[in-house]
């Protein structure tokens, strides 16, 4: 992912299995609940925004398990996925930064 901008949904899949493995629902609701509910992951969006995860290196299988009859895969977060995250947030709060500062100096009706 390294010189592309992330998406905003890899960046809150990635944000979602800091610290622990995750099954496909655990992501989805671990997302809308880290951006207020401004995202929201249908599952086959999310498994491919997983599979371009796994390919790049950033996420990888945990294990699988079945609960209810039905199979759940784990993932979890790489060092490389975490480096990445950390980048991004990085690169998003100078942003924040940035656009804040403008606000902040800005005055309606001035020239600019």
């Amino acid at each position: 992912m390294s010189g592309r901008t992330m998406t905003e949904q890899a960046f809150f899949v990635l944000t979602a299995l800091v610290g622990e493995p995750r099954h496909g629902y655990g992501i989805v609701g671990e997302v809308a609940e880290l951006s207020g509910g401004r995202v929201s992951l249908r599952v086959g969006t999310l498994y491919g925004v997983l599979d371009r995860l796994v390919a790049e290196g950033l996420v990888e299988p945990d294990r699988e398990e079945v609960a209810n009859g039905r199979l759940r895969r784990y993932y979890r977060l790489t060092e490389r996925g975490r480096d990445e995250l950390a980048t991004e947030a990085d690169r998003q709060a100078a942003n924040a930064r940035a656009a804040v500062a403008r606000l902040r100096a800005w005055r309606p009706g001035e020239a600019t």
